[in-house]
């Protein structure tokens, strides 16, 4: 069929021309299809002649052809091939602001339906290659966009719902209610510049991980009952003390419940807060100081700590005292506490090797303080280099104490 109707056309160019002369009844090869499907003076009635060619290859061709017309666009929607219908998709995707205002001529509004189907797909893929070309569109159509951040497939509904400016609050309180996927609650946490409507939405929900997202989230508004009733959460939800201390604005009563439960190295955070009663910051600060002393073994108040050497911090890891040598090593390290438990909580060896070569001590140490603060198993553990020296470089070593301490940005 397709081969009687290409070699019945007039092409108006000489390398058509070449594309189909001398085969009759359509000997072309599949290459020569290719280029045929993709050319855009290709004839319309060719373009869908193609759509039945046996190759996927042509197919696809013509799916990416933007000379192809929207009713050939319409039939290439129903190719069994989803490799075809993903470029399909993504094609129109780019043309989808030109569909969503106004009165919309057939050819439109027929491209608008294929463009709908396709957003319907069964397979994840072709919808996932919509959301991908619209999540940030100002003037996508909004009945898709809707659509997608419905869809149960988080690889199709998160980039919609984190960046799309169609949704709005109402919109995102709706989808914390629906959950369509377990994924949909922590996509709206994450987004920029939630309001408290939202904020109230994902916090009645009562799912622990979108809590934690919406609490590290610095853009999101959180009135400061919610953080107050989130603070007294928290004492069942361990991984929200960290997020919640670096929040701002936290109420009075908020810093003394967390002064209650949190570990060593997040008071020390806390009690370092600019925003704090003067008075509460003096508390938190003693608090701080005999934490101090009780991990490090130092009884007399007036003396600063004496620098831990290496065999008292080699001491303290043969005797798991995980707590007591991430303090040794920030004193000797000359670092704050909190830049230690940083590197243990992201389980960095490159983090805790630089922090043992600051402290001025072996890569036999950095060896223990992998195994030890961030558990690392001996076999995943940086391993010394020759005679005993350190496996990264000054430049590296010294970026990563930058970024532990939070100067790099």
């Amino acid at each position: 069929m397709a081969a009687a109707v290409i070699g019945a056309c007039r092409f108006e160019s000489a390398p058509e021309m070449a594309l189909v002369e001398g085969a009759p009844e359509m000997a072309l090869d599949e290459e020569a299809r290719v280029r045929l499907g993709a050319l855009a003076t290709t004839p319309p009635e060719v373009l869908k002649a193609l759509v039945a060619d046996a190759s996927v290859t042509v197919r696809a061709a013509v799916a990416l052809n933007p000379a192809t017309p929207a009713y050939t666009n319409a039939a290439l929607a129903a190719d069994p091939d989803e490799r075809v219908r993903a470029l399909l998709a993504r094609k129109l995707s780019a043309i989808a602001p030109s569909l969503s205002s106004g009165a919309l001529n057939q050819l439109q509004q027929l491209t608008l339906d294929t463009l709908t189907g396709l957003a319907k797909d069964e397979t994840v893929r072709v919808r996932a290659a919509i959301a991908d070309a619209v999540k940030d569109l100002p003037d996508a159509p909004r009945a898709i966009i809707l659509r997608l951040a419905h869809d149960d497939a988080l690889m199709v509904c998160e980039p919609v719902v984190r960046f799309s400016p169609l949704l709005t609050s109402e919109d995102l309180v709706a989808l914390v209610a629906a959950t369509p996927s377990s994924g949909t609650q922590v996509a709206v946490a994450r987004r920029l510049a939630i309001d408290t409507a939202v904020s109230d939405a994902l916090v009645s929900a009562g799912k622990d991980d979108a809590v934690l997202a919406l609490l590290m989230n610095g853009s999101a508004q959180i009135r400061e009952a919610t953080l107050d009733a989130l603070v007294e959460r928290s004492v069942e939800n361990p991984a929200w003390h960290d997020p919640l201390v670096r929040r701002p604005a936290l109420s009075e009563r908020s810093v003394k419940t967390l002064a209650r439960i949190v570990a060593d190295h997040l008071l020390e955070v806390l009690a370092a807060r600019s925003d704090l009663d003067p008075v509460l910051a003096a508390d938190l600060s003693a608090r701080v100081s005999e934490r101090l002393r009780c991990e490090t073994g130092v009884t007399a108040p007036t003396a600063p700590p004496a620098k831990p050497t290496e065999a008292d911090l080699l001491a303290a890891a043969r005797d798991g005292d995980a707590r007591k040598a991430a303090v040794m090593l920030a004193i000797a390290a000359d670092i704050p506490l909190p830049a230690v438990w940083r590197a243990a909580m992201l389980r960095s060896a490159k983090g805790l090797v630089s922090l043992t070569w600051k402290a001025g001590f072996s890569m036999r140490t950095g060896y223990a303080m992998q195994v030890l603060l961030a558990r690392l198993a001996p076999g995943t553990a940086l391993k010394p280099g020759p005679g005993n020296s350190f496996p990264l470089s000054v430049q590296e070593m010294c970026w990563q104490l930058d970024f532990l301490s939070g100067k790099e940005r």
